[in-house]
């Protein structure tokens, strides 16, 4: 008797244990519009390399990241710091749950030596979120951010940061006062589906957060996403980018939400690319300085060429004012 093993259930299961006792949901099939191409260039050979020889973790992995081999080809990836497994459970994210290991104290060391030595004009920064550390994680974002700036001046740094809830505001201030060019938190999605797919987090306490960081550094660009497709309307949407500007968000991204197992949150529908274009008008309108809205969008997508932008919108808006 032959026994069949559902091997891909069983990884599944080993890194989200909270998830075991889920109801599957079906993987749809996905639209032609976001069918990408499978990871076999030298330059993403070369770029993985890199990241084994300074033992690294890239969010790029962890959170199987559809346009890996498109970045990794042109030697970009997101480190993801602070370990491979979360505390939280989110039930969109395919990152690893459980304890996490204690930090490597070598980490923000390595991460800037890779960054140097990938010669990266722009490099971004993450992390899983750790409810663990009584700062959440934050002064090891705080060393890895100086790290960078001794070994690699020149590169422009963008953070993507859990929302350090229920930690103390000057942990926050610590993370703030290091001075990365671009500090993210991404909201995800909507109010109304936060206990369900965001449950760990609070909706308005993310947005403070980001508030916060305008607040102590205005010269600091700040940067959110949202994903779509996972059941919110399009005036909920637009209400968020409201709470957003309010808090005075620079950079709104917008992506297809993508179901990792059968035990995560399903997809409800995949949102038209004209949809996505439709909501990067709106965005504009609203007063960001730059949207980035395609089904294939990611917080990191095209990081440093957004930046490059970001920074040329903001240029012009002060010279207008200015004139």
């Amino acid at each position: 008797m032959a026994v069949i093993i559902d091997t891909a259930k069983d990884r599944a299961a080993q890194r989200h244990p909270e998830k075991r006792n889920r109801p599957e949901t079906p993987l749809q099939r996905k639209p032609d519009w976001i069918r990408v191409k499978a990871p076999v260039s030298r330059g993403y050979a070369e770029t993985k390399q890199i990241v084994r020889e300074h033992a690294l973790v890239t969010v790029c992995e962890e959170a199987g990241c559809p346009n890996i081999g498109e970045c990794w080809e042109k030697k970009h990836a997101t480190f993801m710091i602070m370990g491979e497994v979360c505390t939280r459970a989110c039930a969109f994210c395919n990152v690893a749950t459980g304890l996490p290991n204690a930090l490597d104290a070598a980490e923000p060391e390595n991460v800037a030596l890779a960054t140097a030595k990938m010669g990266l004009e722009h490099v971004v920064v993450t992390s899983v979120d750790r409810d663990d550390l009584i700062d959440g994680g934050a002064e090891h974002f705080a060393q890895t951010i100086r790290a960078i700036r001794t070994h690699a001046p020149s590169t422009t740094i963008e953070i993507l940061t859990p929302d350090f809830l229920r930690k103390d505001a000057r942990w926050i201030d610590a993370v703030i006062d290091a001075k990365p060019d671009v500090f993210n938190h991404n909201l995800e999605t909507v109010p109304r589906l936060y206990l369900s797919i965001r449950p760990g987090a609070r909706y308005y306490h993310s947005l403070r957060l980001l508030e916060r960081v305008k607040e102590r550094d205005p010269s600091q660009f700040t940067k959110s996403g949202l994903m779509v497709g996972l059941g919110e309307t399009k005036e909920e949407l637009m209400q968020v980018m409201d709470d957003m500007r309010s808090a005075g968000v620079d950079f709104l991204t917008i992506g297809q939400y993508l179901q990792p197992t059968r035990r995560h949150a399903g997809v409800e529908r995949f949102v038209a690319p004209g949809e996505f274009k439709a909501y990067e008008t709106i965005a504009r309108a609203k007063g960001f300085l730059m949207v980035s809205a395609s089904p294939l969008t990611r917080s990191s997508y095209h990081a440093g060429d957004d930046f490059k932008r970001l920074r040329a919108a903001r240029d012009a808006q002060l010279a207008q004012q200015g004139g």
